[in-house]
């Protein structure tokens, strides 16, 4: 499919490929049947934008998405080794060790990007292989590679869609058949070998040598630079009326594609509508395979979870364990530990004091998570679409791959910190009371995640994301019981949705329950109420982003 920006080629495959909902008019069948869902595992879709994970290896994404797409028949050794063939088959096999890289991580170079998500798509060898735009961005050598490596796959039987902005000449030779489009609009459907011929039958030849690309693209824009008139054009312009004519002496863009729109419709429509609409012998066999609306998925619910859970975990380690952050934790509590140094003590003064510090600890490890969770779903928004749209797993086992890949991560750096602090500061010298110290924590941090995943989820918008997130945690801290004792009636009840308070309380509790029931105002209960509002803040949060993720999946028409 060719066309200038804008003509509708991208809108067109997207119809064809199942990616957007049909039009009102007209019908889309493949083998006689309509679209069904279980067409996913048939056809493949390759987005003009590369949406890869950056920290993992080419042999890596291949394998992933081998052992979520696959039939489950095959084992993980036969689906690794489709994997591997399929490396071989796109040339990748020296760079199969490499990470995919990114904006700000070193990788391979856009070529192998290109054939990395064709991959992706061919790994299930699809009958139907739609592709936008595989060769934008890359050098003409490296273009001509793909295009062949996409013309091997179509004459080995597989039918091969792929929009192309402007193609060399070498490129457009390759190609069978071709659509071009103007402003959404046919102007040319059949043999690709055949398009000259026909715009000379309607009088429009190129004057110079040119590229046939450039040449149908001119047309397709109304360009009719170094390109001869066709005599009834030459009719219908009028000298003076700017409507009709150009500066030069030329038609207008639009009384050009409506003269080729009308050749079309009077020359070719017909006869090729004709061929189309020809019965199709076609067993039943074939048709009944298109018509099955069951889903056929690649793997279990829980080899899904296992498969996405290990390659979150690979995928965010390099985030987690960055140099930065460390230093920013480490820093944190050494400054911490400085200033509340070995303040343990029985009398008030000492206790007020190290509430302080608890209460900064409830309130850094309640700020920490939130603001790394809210970047969640909205960063891998594009790649939750297109996984999703390829229907290579349940949003079910996704969501808890994801919120709990983040876990084993974010227990490491909190008992690091607390490591810190607790000896620095001269906390309660008890095993007991440093692991209930550390888990409390770790209920604050799980807590604060959910609520922003919660954020993220629902508002899909990082901007509007990161303001709601500053009110809702800002107002938490100040309900947090350390700045306001006597909270007004009215507003009392702020206090007890405030993760911040609830850690405040426990982590009270675990210091001073021997020593005084009220310490600095607030009375240390037996710690049950206050895990029990943590918990219902972890599952209750993480219940509304699983909700808001399934709005957003049905809003996208994903």
């Amino acid at each position: 499919m060719m066309g200038p920006s804008g003509s509708g080629k991208t809108t067109l495959l997207s119809l064809l490929g199942g990616r957007v909902k049909e039009p009102t008019g007209g019908s889309i069948t493949y083998n006689e049947q309509p679209y069904s869902k279980h067409l996913k595992s048939r056809i493949g879709f390759v987005t003009q934008d590369d949406i890869l994970f950056p920290h993992l290896t080419v042999r890596e994404t291949l394998t992933y998405a081998a052992r979520l797409r696959l039939p489950k028949k095959l084992t993980k050794e036969e689906k690794q080794k489709r994997a591997i063939d399929v490396i071989y088959e796109l040339g990748l096999e020296r760079c199969q060790d490499t990470m995919i890289g990114g904006s700000f991580v070193r990788g391979v170079s856009g070529g192998e990007r290109k054939r990395v998500c064709i991959g992706n798509e061919i790994i299930i060898n699809p009958s139907l292989l739609f592709l936008d735009e595989p060769t934008s961005g890359l050098d003409s050598t490296t273009a001509l590679r793909t295009v062949e490596i996409l013309h091997d796959i179509a004459e080995a039987g597989k039918t091969v869609i792929t929009t192309i902005h402007q193609p060399s000449s070498r490129l457009f030779h390759k190609f069978d058949k071709l659509i071009l489009l103007g402003k959404g609009s046919l102007l040319y459907f059949g043999k690709a070998s055949e398009a000259m011929d026909y715009f000379s039958t309607i009088g429009c030849t190129p004057l110079i040598s040119m590229n046939p690309a450039e040449f149908l693209l001119d047309l397709a824009n109304g360009n009719l630079n170094d390109v001869s008139v066709p005599s009834e054009l030459e009719d219908k312009v009028q000298i003076g009326n700017s409507d009709t004519e150009t500066r030069n002496g030329k038609p207008s863009p639009a009384i050009v594609h409506e003269y080729l729109v009308e050749a079309y419709e009077t020359r070719v429509a017909e006869n090729e509508k004709k061929k189309l609409m020809a019965p199709m012998m076609i067993d039943e066999e074939l048709k009944s395979k298109v018509v099955t609306s069951k889903r056929e998925w690649g793997a279990s619910w829980w080899t899904q979870y296992s498969i996405l859970f290990w390659r979150g975990l690979k995928e965010r380690r390099h985030d987690y364990f960055s140099w930065l952050r460390i230093t920013q934790v480490v820093a944190t509590a050494v400054i911490l530990g400085m200033l509340w140094w070995q303040s343990g003590g029985d009398s008030p003064k000492h206790m007020q004091e190290q509430a302080g510090l608890l209460f900064f600890i409830a309130v850094f490890w309640g700020f920490f998570p939130v603001f790394t969770a809210i970047f969640t779903f909205p960063q891998e928004r594009a790649m939750l679409n297109k996984e999703r749209s390829a229907d290579m797993y349940r949003l079910s086992a996704y969501f808890l791959a994801r919120t709990t890949s983040d876990i084993p991560l974010d227990l490491i750096l909190p008992v690091l910190f607390i490591l810190v602090v607790y000896f620095m500061a001269g906390l309660k010298h008890d095993v007991c009371a440093f692991f209930l110290t550390v888990l409390t924590t770790f209920l604050c941090i799980v807590a604060a995640q959910g609520l922003g995943l919660a954020i993220g989820a629902t508002l899909m918008d990082l901007k509007k994301a990161t303001t709601l997130a500053s009110v809702t945690v800002m107002t938490f801290m100040l309900a947090g019981g350390y700045f306001v004792k006597e909270v007004p009636v009215f507003i009392s009840w702020l206090r007890y949705l405030s993760y911040n308070y609830q850690t405040y309380k426990l982590l009270l509790k675990v210091q001073y329950k021997e020593k005084n029931d009220w310490v600095d105002g607030i009375k240390v209960g037996n710690g049950v109420r206050e895990v029990s509002t943590l918990l219902a803040m972890v599952f209750g949060y993480r219940l509304l982003a699983y909700i808001s993720l399934r709005r957003m999946k049905l809003h996208s028409g994903a």
